[in-house]
């Protein structure tokens, strides 16, 4: 294959696979919305009670060998040994379903003992409702990394697509049969953790029938060329497991045990899974100490529950800014890394820089924008009003997380990959003391600020790693002048339009229900969207030459903008 075909190629996968990724993440965030509609604060206290330590689960089991198995069968397939790929895959499927089955049997019998840690005996169903997902997650995820390293994202795509669907079908089906038969919290939660492992399933099965299919054709490839399609060599057999001394760094099968393939597979597979523990690590602080600190206050086990669901209400909001900023942010390494290669360390800088304006821009839009809508946007969601002073604040970690995730990725770009686990883990620490500390005087409200602070450390402690290490110069005209004032106009329009529309609505017999907040949030939202670009384009935040830094996107956003007149 040429040079050009393979990086079209290349470029054609990470579309397709990004916007599977994109159009999964968006529905899994989503599907908190009508759990919490259909299920009451209760439920969705105990569910954001549940999925964190299920997370932690799953990342334990699915994190880090997928993308091992991924480097290594490309390097096997690229060498001409697609039976060392497979062999690759039978030892690690071997381990990584092994690994599932351990750690669902661990969920599934500590979670009572779990439960006393947290503070409530109502979130033991759902914890073993979770241990089955790991049944079939993991090994879900280690035939991605394979068909990964034989550079066809398809299956992975279809199957993030159908896992996520089945999952969310399964859930509100459950939950309306529940609640039909009078099911209690628990139980009923019970049932919505259950759409996991249906997904789990659903996205195997979609893996299943690709590597049936694959495997089909590698017969029948093998049957015209004359040769064995799925008959190791001895030499496979019987050479070693060893890293080769070329700079390629290829990695050959021998004869040594399975049990050093896996340590081979484990030694790249480890720091990754470390790094993927940090990201979850704030939602398990709450899970243990937010419960507990409640109760502590006097609450009721039911009204803690409650008062917990009302706290997480803003994180699927959060959750859809962040992730555009993580679907954004992994165009920035491979450029910086080329940069950094090819010695242009002025360019890598000046794209970083850029990268870091404008995600602390989109973030703070976002941050404002949600702050001073919450209330409506709060009733749109939830059909009541209830905790929007704590959404205020949850809104505020939009701004932050969005600045973490690009640093990091700004970071891993100049070959500085540990430091922002690190750094999450501090954040996590943070969070931990100042929970202890704010929730039994303040509530959900103290929990939010600390979120805020927690997310605020991280993003800091990147940001100031990046102008000492790679090179970045920070503006205040550029990240906090300009921003302030073009921030102030999108409030002020956003308030402006939010408090006209709802007005206008109840006046034309809407009441104050989801109807009038949905208008007065949708009107806000637009007339936001227009103060921020009008605002950006008067303080001459955009810049063509700036624009055209931007790795992949930056020349066609900067046409698209010059030719609706938002350039000069």
């Amino acid at each position: 294959m040429k040079t050009g075909e393979a990086g079209a190629r290349l470029l054609k996968g990470a579309f397709i696979l990004s916007a599977a990724a994109i159009g999964s993440k968006l529905i899994g965030t989503l599907q908190k919305i009508p759990l919490q509609n259909i299920g009451g604060d209760a439920v969705f206290g105990i569910y954001n009670t549940v999925n964190p330590l299920y997370t932690m689960m799953i990342t334990l089991a699915a994190a880090g060998f997928p993308l091992a198995l991924s480097k290594f069968v490309a390097e096997a397939e690229a060498a001409g040994r697609p039976q060392d790929s497979r062999r690759l895959l039978r030892i690690s499927s071997l381990f990584l379903i092994s690994l599932g089955l351990v750690l669902g049997l661990l969920l599934y019998t500590t979670a009572p003992l779990l439960g006393s840690w947290i503070g409530s005996e109502q979130v033991v169903p759902a914890l073993q409702a979770s241990a089955l997902a790991l049944l079939f997650v993991p090994w879900m995820a280690l035939l991605r990394g394979y068909f990964q390293g034989l550079h066809n994202v398809v299956p992975t795509a279809v199957s993030q697509i159908a896992e996520q669907s089945i999952r969310v079908i399964v859930m509100i089906t459950l939950l309306l049969y529940m609640l039909q038969q009078g099911a209690s919290a628990p139980q009923i939660t019970a049932g919505a953790m259950l759409g996991s492992a249906a997904g789990g399933v659903a996205g195997l099965l979609v893996m299943l029938l690709y590597w049936r299919k694959s495997r089909g054709k590698k017969r029948a490839a093998a049957k015209d060329s004359g040769t064995p399609g799925f008959t190791e060599p001895a030499w496979s057999r019987q050479a070693g497991f060893q890293q080769s001394q070329r700079s390629t760094g290829e990695v050959h099968l021998g004869e040594t045990s399975a049990l050093r393939i896996l340590k081979v597979l484990a030694a790249y597979a480890l720091p990754v899974c470390l790094s993927a523990l940090a990201i979850p690590l704030i939602g398990l602080v709450d899970s243990f100490t937010v419960p507990r600190s409640l109760l502590s206050s006097g609450l009721s086990e039911d009204g803690m529950l409650a008062r917990f669901g009302i706290y997480n209400r803003g994180l699927p909001l959060v959750q859809l800014v962040t992730m555009l900023a993580a679907s954004l942010s992994v165009l920035f390494i491979p450029a910086l890394a080329e940069a950094r290669y090819r010695g242009q360390h002025e360019l890598a800088a000046r794209q970083s820089e850029l990268a870091l304006r404008w995600f602390w821009l989109l973030g703070l839009a976002a941050s404002a924008g949600l702050a001073v809508l919450a209330e409506p946007v709060n009733v749109m969601l939830y059909e009541d009003a209830e905790g929007s002073d704590v959404l205020r604040w949850v809104a505020l970690t939009a701004v932050f997380g969005t600045v973490s995730i690009i640093t990091a990725a700004l970071l891993q770009g100049a070959g500085l990959v540990r430091a922002p686990a690190l750094h999450l883990l501090a954040a996590a620490l943070l969070k931990l003391g100042l929970n202890l500390a704010l929730v039994p005087q303040l509530g959900i409200t103290g929990a939010a600020i600390a979120g805020v602070a927690a997310h605020g450390t991280a993003a800091a402690l990147n940001t100031a790693l990046l102008v000492r290490h790679a090179g970045v110069r920070l503006s205040a005209a550029h990240l906090l002048l300009r921003p302030a004032l073009v921030t102030a106009g999108l409030v002020l329009a956003a308030w402006a339009a939010s408090t006209a529309a709802g007005g206008l609505a109840a006046a034309a017999g809407l009441g104050t229900g989801r109807m009038s907040a949905a208008a007065a949030s949708l009107a806000g939202v637009a007339a936001g969207a227009g103060a921020f670009v009008a605002g950006a384009v008067w303080t001459k935040l955009l810049s063509e030459e700036e624009l055209h830094l931007l790795p992949k996107i930056g020349r066609p956003l900067a046409a698209l903008l010059t030719r609706l007149r938002l350039l000069r």
